[in-house]
């Protein structure tokens, strides 16, 4: 159902979350309180998908503005990291080695002080409030805590999470008294109680020191320069690399170059969305890494390479592109409009789903693994160095129209995001449907593309079977899910008007999504 309102309006991956940011507007707060507010819940509420050990991503549209004010959260790799009790290209997702600089406290902090409107110790209290208070266990964190018991109950982090020393069970209240700990020094302190102090040193610890005290001092997020597209008569923004943000506008704009038909279920309209991500994809790993170090704006948006890429896909027939590696993801994206028409982005991770499952001592929260974004190979553009940021899947977008905020734009997914982001935004601005409606349009990803075969995709139950058969006839390899899937979401969109009518929409993938007005 949509929520539509030209007051504020918050779209969350869980009802909790989305109640924080309307506590916190109603209080007074803009949208950059209230998306600080509501991830900060969500970290207590969902820890499968976010939390303070991670990252963080924003993308800020503020009335009058030529474009999005954009931040970088990202930590790097410690000063002190080694590799040389690793074998192989890639780091284990539970080695010490794949957990970098956590940077989303320091991210909060930043945003509050230069955008927020209320002290960043306000904007935290519902969320310590849940810590305190207890929150009921959804179908989602029992099966993630269930699936890692083994791993995480003995932790010290872990206290509260495992009720009588078992995997809560859906409806179970918690309580994170570690953690609410660890936010009310945050709130009393700012972000030096989490880089300095008892928790920086609980982290250090947990990493065998690889990351060190100063690494967690001196860490500074970067406000730096989004980069954009002209789409499907919009101008979609980006968080410029290590973010894959560039995938999706690339899709889409290689998609529009293809000339598509306007009937989402010719399957035509679907082989092109496929062939036009598959074609900009396949170079990622090669593109993709630290800012100072990965591929620029022409390599990645060029307006003659994707003219170029969009002249090679065959309207008929599934191409052959060398595929890149497929990356799960623990994340969540919530979107935030207030009623002044300031807009917000927001994306924040632990990667795979809990992350690297090394808690943070008795500090109540576990570290991300970012650092499996690296890669081991010698010289590589994105190869593991002490003070190098990985690359990264968080991909969230903004868009605007004529200067105005015209859609919010996230989802959780891993590599999967930009595949999910450019079909997204093809209903909502090339179909021009709402964002009800393109939130129940099926959806497909597709992990792995070649050599071997054309094209492999996965497909939600409810394509139609005629879009089904054509595909295949077209080359692609088809799985057919049972059911939707939730991993394929929660997308978080707020779709604006010219008039200034906000519209929001739940993932029904996701049973806590959640979209609120007031």
């Amino acid at each position: 159902m949509n929520r539509h309102t030209f007051g504020d309006i918050v779209v969350t991956s869980h009802e909790l979350a989305t109640q924080s940011g309307l506590e916190i507007l109603a209080q007074g707060g803009n949208a950059v309180d209230a998306a600080i507010a509501a991830n900060a819940t969500l970290g207590v509420v969902a820890p499968e998908t976010c939390g303070i050990g991670g990252d963080l991503f924003v993308l800020v549209h503020r009335p009058g503005d030529a474009q999005p004010i954009t931040l970088n959260a990202s930590g790097s790799a410690g000063s002190q990291v080694r590799s040389d009790h690793l074998t192989g290209p890639t780091i284990p997702n539970t080695d010490p080695a794949s957990v970098t600089v956590p940077g989303c406290v320091r991210g909060w902090e930043w945003l509050a002080s230069d955008l927020g409107s209320l002290p960043l110790s306000h904007v935290l209290a519902p969320a310590i409030d849940h810590a305190h208070n207890g929150f009921p266990a959804s179908t989602e964190m029992s099966g993630s805590w269930a699936a890692r018991a083994e791993q995480l109950a003995p932790q010290a982090s872990a206290q509260g999470l495992y009720p009588d020393g078992l995997p809560p069970q859906p409806g179970d209240m918690i309580k994170r008294p570690q953690l609410e700990q660890t936010l009310t020094k945050i709130a009393a302190e700012g972000a030096a109680g989490f880089y300095e102090g008892s928790v920086a040193s609980d982290i250090s610890r947990a990493v065998g020191g690889f990351i060190t005290l100063d690494d967690l001092a001196g860490y500074r997020p970067e406000w730096v320069q989004p980069i954009a597209l002209e789409v499907f008569g919009h101008t979609g923004w980006t968080v410029p690399p290590n973010s894959q943000g560039y995938l999706t506008l690339a899709t889409a704009s290689i998609f529009e170059l293809c000339d598509p038909p306007d009937d989402p279920g010719d399957p035509e309209f679907v082989h092109l969305m496929v062939e036009a991500y598959r074609a900009v994809a396949a170079r990622r790993d090669d593109l993709l890494s630290d800012p100072h170090t990965a591929a620029g704006r022409e390599e990645l948006l060029g307006e003659e390479l994707l003219a170029d890429l969009a002249g090679q896909i065959d309207r008929g027939r599934a191409g052959m592109w060398p595929s890149p590696d497929p990356v799960i993801g623990g994340t969540t994206h919530l979107s935030v409009v207030d009623r002044s028409g300031m807009g917000v982005s927001l994306i924040q991770s632990n990667f795979h789903g809990i992350g690297s499952g090394i808690g943070a001592g008795t500090a109540g929260f576990f570290l991300h693994n970012r650092g499996s974004g690296f890669t081991l190979t010698k010289g590589h553009r994105n190869e593991l160095l002490p003070g190098r940021r990985p690359a990264h899947t968080l991909a969230p977008t903004l868009w605007t129209q004529a200067g105005d905020l015209s859609l919010i734009l996230g989802t959780r997914g891993g590599h999967q995001q930009p595949q999910i982001l450019a079909q997204m935004a093809a209903h909502l601005l090339y179909l021009g449907r709402s964002p009800a409606e393109a939130q129940d349009q099926p959806r497909w990803t597709t992990d792995a593309f070649g050599p071997r075969t054309s094209s492999s995709l996965a497909v939600e139950s409810d394509m139609p079977a005629p879009i089904i058969e054509r595909l295949r006839q077209m080359g692609h390899s088809v799985e057919v899910t049972d059911g939707s899937v939730g991993g394929w979401g929660p997308v978080s969109a707020i779709r604006v008007t010219r008039s200034g009518l906000r519209s929001g929409a739940a993932d029904p993938r996701v049973a806590t999504a959640s979209a609120g007005v007031r």
